[in-house]
């Protein structure tokens, strides 16, 4: 069986990590020189992964979708 679909739960408003995540959304913080969720995302799409849903809360949708 061939998994082709990953599910990244991002929602949450990183509350442990205020005054930052007030300003960047968390899965945006700089890990290294690149945002973490994009080292989620090339890890998932060299494992073969072809789908990739992100599962967002309400509150961090249209700040997700303007940087996405």
């Amino acid at each position: 069986m061939q998994v082709d679909t990953a599910v990244i739960p991002i929602a949450g408003l990183g509350t442990r990590f205020l005054p930052l995540s007030k300003v960047v959304p968390k899965e945006f913080f700089p890990l290294l020189e690149k945002p973490v969720l994009q080292y989620i995302v090339e890890e998932t799409l060299q494992a073969g992964i072809k789908k990739i849903i992100f599962v967002v809360s309400p509150d961090k949708k249209r700040n997700i979708e303007k940087i996405l």
